[in-house]
């Protein structure tokens, strides 16, 4: 720093990329000891990533036009970027958080692909929950995955994951059934989709209606919900109203490609049976819990908190991989909930990683990062977040903050980097500011009001091995206790 010219930038290409865990994760020495696993085979007989692409095109093949149809130019005709009617689908869990097309504009869009105005409020409905198109106020966009749709299966296979994730959403549930019911359906059909992966065949729906009233019955003695008022507890939800919601279940399944349903006039009656691409799915989803349990980390059990700091000593790879199975592991909505609640502590370290385990949700995750652009402390995170969902090239994303919003995430950034990483890394961490000269970061520091600034400047000058800038940080950091200009 002494040999650098009074005018000379603090570094060229100035980016804050240590926002990202992999320059936060500060122990990576101790990843290369970490036991290799080799990689998980699917079983015996699930067709090629390629043929299971296939597959997952055809399944999202009207959504995929419908988006292609909403996202391209036509001038001022109204189209789904202005609609305002109710979403045309929704069960008692959740609902659509945008517009669906407005009967106008499924005419018209019914017209131009030859559908019916059916098909294409569901094939609407697919296509944003597979992250085809992106709702941006009045402004319907492609997703990334649209963009990539003909030329990355990786990018297919995630899209149609993610709609069997929002399988719930797509076929709306039983009139009259309480919401609590039918959310307790929801949370145990992984175990009536591990069944029937593990069957490999058809599994009769008697049998399955059986497995589904157990985990109902566990996950109702799990919560062991006792007013603490004395109140008498809140009846369980009837047990005959599991077929029908059952049924629900397995035909909502159905809708998405994930198994068919045969033999209903049969003498057994109905049977159940994965398709290859849910058969796939499944066995990822069981895949990812079974590495997290072999791993060293061992995370999935961890509330969202203790995962990420587990997850703060492995490199960027291992990293997703544990985030992936910790999320497999619990109900998505609830997932993300926690997720953003442990980016809301004191710990800048975790803030950063939790947005990393967001990015792994994806379209999920969305409406949460959006509501989360209004709190100050989430902010820079979220519109980075943003950035990249939207198909923004990771080193540029940073160009979407303000000057005062990139010099916020530098200070929290170098509060993670003080509280968890090494001194060398923090001095490496001033130049990765935006402002040009020390005297001019330490000035916009001081404005920005984050709640870390003077230990941040406590500990870098500690740190930094030139005598005169230390002295001058050390000064910042005493202007900003006591109030002084």
């Amino acid at each position: 720093m002494t040999s650098r010219k009074p005018d000379e930038p603090l570094a060229r290409n100035s980016r804050l990329r240590l926002v990202r865990p992999r320059s936060l994760a500060t122990a990576r020495r101790a990843a290369t000891t970490r036991r290799t696993r080799p990689a998980p085979r699917p079983p015996e007989g699930t067709p090629p990533r390629a043929e299971l692409a296939r597959q997952a095109r055809l399944v999202l093949a009207d959504a995929v036009r419908i988006a292609r149809w909403a996202a391209a130019p036509r001038g001022p005709q109204p189209g789904p970027r202005a609609a305002t009617a109710p979403p045309s689908s929704a069960s008692a869990t959740g609902s659509s958080d945008a517009s669906a097309p407005s009967a106008t504009t499924a005419e018209q869009a019914a017209a131009a692909l030859d559908l019916t105005p059916e098909r294409v409020r569901a094939g609407w409905d697919r296509a944003r929950l597979a992250g085809l198109v992106e709702l941006h106020g009045a402004t319907v966009r492609p997703g990334w995955r649209l963009q990539a749709w003909d030329r990355d299966d990786s990018a297919v296979l995630r899209g149609w994951v993610a709609l069997l994730d929002a399988w719930s959403l797509v076929h709306p549930a039983p009139e009259g059934v309480a919401p609590g019911a039918v959310a307790e359906v929801v949370e145990a059909v992984p175990q009536v989709l591990s069944l029937l992966q593990l069957s490999q065949g058809p599994v009769l729906v008697p049998v399955l209606l059986d497995l589904l009233g157990q985990r109902v019955d566990e996950l109702r003695e799990e919560r062991c919900e006792v007013p603490g008022d004395g109140a008498p507890a809140q009846p369980a939800p009837p047990a005959e109203r599991l077929p029908a919601l059952l049924d629900w279940a397995l035909e909502g399944l159905a809708e998405v490609g994930a198994l068919t349903l045969d033999g209903e006039d049969g003498p057994e009656g109905r049977h159940a049976t994965l398709t290859p691409l849910g058969n796939w799915a499944v066995w990822v989803k069981l895949e990812q819990i079974c590495v997290a349990a072999q791993s060293p980390a061992g995370n999935i059990e961890q509330s969202a908190a203790d995962m990420l700091r587990g997850c703060a000593r492995l490199t960027p790879g291992p990293a997703r991989d544990e985030y992936r199975a910790w999320l497999a592991a619990r109900p998505l909505a609830g997932a993300v909930a926690e997720l953003l609640a442990a980016a809301r502590g004191e710990d800048a370290l975790l803030r950063g990683l939790a947005f990393e385990a967001l990015r792994v949700v994806g379209a999920p995750a969305e409406a949460e990062v959006r509501a989360a652009v209004a709190e100050p402390s989430l902010r820079p995170y979220a519109l980075l977040w943003l950035a990249e969902y939207e198909g923004t090239d990771p080193d540029d994303a940073q160009e979407v903050l303000t000057r005062e919003e990139a010099t916020w995430l530098w200070v929290d950034t170098a509060a993670a980097v003080a509280d968890h990483g090494e001194s060398e890394l923090l001095v490496r961490h001033l130049d990765s500011a935006v402002q040009g000269t020390v005297p001019a970061l330490l000035e916009e520091v001081r404005a920005v009001g984050h709640p870390r600034t003077v230990q941040v400047l406590v500990a870098l000058a500690a740190a930094h091995p030139d005598p005169a800038l230390a002295k001058a940080v050390r000064r910042a950091a005493f202007q900003v206790h006591t109030g002084t200009v």
